[in-house]
């Protein structure tokens, strides 16, 4: 995935310009444009002030001189909401936040999260940066499902930064093991039917490393059991990723409401930085030779 334009939301707080920060370092990686908006944390507040215009205009001149990239602030108009928000990222290869407050509101509740409300409008990937900014991404949690997406997720994992070791990531999922077991199905059965399903994962596992861009580095694969968000966020950490990519459907705030989706447990449960991609993201890296074919169990 090339990133030609990056746009980054702060409030101008600490927290919100860790998203400044990451998203600096990535335009300086990719020699990207950096857009930056000022915007409420929670979205909600319109943005009326007048100074806001100088500390952001001090904030982009600060990161041009820092990290030597090309640097603009959008005016918001006096309104940094939610939409104006939308509006803005439809112009950009990728939309950069920080961590919104969390608040226990009956709006918060059937609203979701806001970068939730944001995949919906959209069409780039959107970047939580939770962390502090201290150097680029050593390591990135790809959760794959094998879907035609996985590979989406994948390349563009690869190409947001050359660097990094990155690891594939997949939840095997017990369901059908708990009906097989209210079926009374025998314990050899159900061993035979764990060993099929573990080797299958390892061979796709195997397909989707083995497909992609070429890497210097080994490709790490791990298999969990069990929730996907649940198991994609415990990777992360005993992985020490500083990056969790993960796919999302579009789909409505009801359809969401009534069944949850995975990207939306992982937004709230994971500590560290989440990548959330759409499905229907086209991604067109430029071509590069065969991926070496080396890939590795991780702990």
């Amino acid at each position: 995935m090339d990133l030609h334009s990056i746009l980054a939301i702060t409030d101008l707080s600490p927290q919100g310009n860790r998203a400044v920060h990451r998203a600096a370092m990535l335009a300086a990686q990719h020699r990207a444009l950096l857009k930056l908006m000022h915007a409420p944390r929670d979205f909600d507040a319109p943005d009326g002030s007048c100074a806001r215009h100088e500390d952001m205009a001090r904030l982009a001149a600060e990161i041009h001189g820092r990290f030597g990239i090309l640097v603009k602030s959008v005016a918001t108009g006096g309104a940094g909401n939610l939409h104006a928000v939308a509006e803005e990222a439809r112009w950009a290869d990728l939309l950069v936040v920080s961590e919104p407050r969390r608040r226990e509101s009956a709006k918060a509740f059937f609203c979701s999260h806001p970068i939730e409300r944001l995949q919906r409008s959209v069409p780039c990937p959107i970047l939580l940066a939770r962390l502090e900014v201290f150097h680029r991404y050593r390591r990135i949690l790809v959760a794959v499902d094998f879907t035609p997406e996985s590979r989406k997720l994948v390349k563009l994992a690869w190409s947001l930064d050359g660097d990094a070791q990155v690891e594939l990531f997949h939840a095997l999922n017990t369901l059908l093991e708990g009906k097989l077991r209210y079926a009374d199905v025998s314990e050899r059965a159900m061993k035979v039917y764990r060993h099929e399903s573990m080797r299958e994962a390892r061979e796709r596992l195997f397909s989707l490393s083995d497909s992609s861009t070429a890497r210097r580095n080994r490709v790490l694969a791990a298999i969990g059991r069990g929730d996907v968000a649940r198991q994609a966020v415990v990777q992360q950490q005993h992985a020490d990723a500083e990056l969790l990519v993960i796919g999302k459907r579009r789909s409505s705030r009801i359809s969401d409401f009534l069944f949850g989706s995975v990207a939306q447990r992982v937004l709230w449960w994971s500590s560290g930085d989440v990548l959330v991609v759409p499905h229907d993201l086209r991604i067109d890296p430029k071509p590069r030779s065969a991926i070496p074919r080396a890939i590795e169990k991780a702990a």
